[in-house]
């Protein structure tokens, strides 16, 4: 019995265990606690659904799956004027809703 706890004691005085193993069990065991307050993040974060109206009114029709091919659009996009644009800036979280 005593040859078994010198044994023992032997082993979690190397350095590999001493040191190693607290180090391991952190790395581990963090990344698992990361795992959890990301899923809250997840969880808990407010889902925004698109409406129908929204989609109609970009000229995406739900029906026909012929209408949202690659090839569908580009041609779409042959059609558009994309070299006259005018940059505007999106509403800001903290401004009120006002249109300009």
């Amino acid at each position: 019995m005593a040859s078994s706890a010198t044994t023992v004691k032997a082993f979690f005085k190397r350095k590999s265990v001493k040191y190693g193993l607290p180090f391991l069990i952190c790395v581990l065991g963090g990344s698992f606690g990361l795992k959890e307050f990301a899923q809250l993040r997840y969880t808990f974060s407010k889902k925004s659904l698109v409406k129908r109206e929204d989609i109609k009114s970009a000229g995406i029709d739900m029906n026909d799956p012929k209408e949202s091919t690659i090839e569908v659009q580009y041609e779409k996009l042959k059609t558009m004027d994309i070299d006259n644009w005018e940059q505007v800036r999106g509403p800001r979280p903290w401004e009120e809703n006002v249109s300009s």
